[in-house]
């Protein structure tokens, strides 16, 4: 199976050139790539959010494997969709589903099915591949899509996580993709984004969950950094880093309705 760029000349340009070009600019940020353990990467359209994605991806050293958590944005498929077979393409081409790394996430966490139906229209997922194929060749990758919000199944699927990583003889780097609050004022939305974003630095997914509850974050891949974060803290994360924290409003002056965008690394 080939799944099809749904969001391509929307999120991001669908001229190969012209993205090409948009990437070199986003990427181009100073300082020595890490070894890192996951990252939480925004999601939005690329004028809004493209600085920050690409200011967290120039800090990483890459490896060849990833698994990415994305959101469920459409409501499509089961709580926690994986698919294991088949490519994905955008405009700089296809990459290859880790059909190993795949099935043993399967394996180890029975709460995850395959469903390739909420990965067809899903823009969050798609949106990062760009920028690893700038940056990579001949990487393979596991997509997951979370659309449930209980912590139970997020920490249930973190601890798979770990253990398939932990099997891996390669490296591989667990992406979470998120955007942070949504459609508020500029000033409450970076004063909850920061709650948010404090849990996360502290290595904190429980904490992360509560706050995202309790102080009505609408952090829509939560459930994703939940889900990468607990995978880290087994494997041995001992800190986390905020790259870049931005809003929509930086970009378009409107700051009314905005929407939060955090470039965080754990290492």
């Amino acid at each position: 199976m080939i799944r099809r760029p749904a969001v391509a000349g929307r999120f991001y340009p669908s001229n190969k050139e012209k993205l090409v070009s948009d990437l070199t600019g986003y990427l181009a940020v100073e300082g020595e790539p890490r070894k890192a353990i996951g990252c939480v990467v925004p999601h939005a359209g690329y004028m809004y959010s493209g600085h920050v994605a690409g200011a967290v991806y120039a800090r990483l050293e890459l490896p060849g494997r990833f698994i990415i958590l994305c959101p469920n944005h459409t409501g499509m498929g089961t709580p926690l969709s994986i698919m294991s077979e088949g490519e994905w393409q955008t405009p700089l081409g296809n990459t290859k589903i880790d059909s190993a790394l795949a099935r043993k996430i399967v394996h180890a966490c029975p709460l995850v099915s395959e469903d390739e139906s909420a990965h067809v229209a899903e823009h969050s997922l798609e949106v990062q591949l760009p920028f690893l194929q700038q940056l990579k060749e001949g990487f393979t990758f596991v997509p997951i899509a979370v659309g449930t919000g209980s912590f139970a199944p997020l920490e249930r699927l973190g601890q798979a996580i770990a253990q398939t990583v932990q099997e891996s003889i390669e490296p591989v780097l667990i992406i979470a993709s998120s955007d942070m609050n949504h459609y508020e004022s500029d000033s409450v939305t970076r004063q909850k984004d920061r709650r948010a974003i404090d849990r996360v630095l502290a290595l904190d997914p429980k904490g992360l969950y509560d706050v995202i509850k309790k102080e009505h974050v609408t952090m829509c891949g939560y459930g994703p950094t939940i889900a990468m974060l607990t995978a880290a803290r087994l494997l041995g994360a001992s800190k986390a880093e905020l790259v870049k924290y931005a809003t929509s409003g930086d970009i378009s002056g409107d700051r009314a309705e905005v929407v939060g965008y955090a470039g965080m690394i754990v290492f």
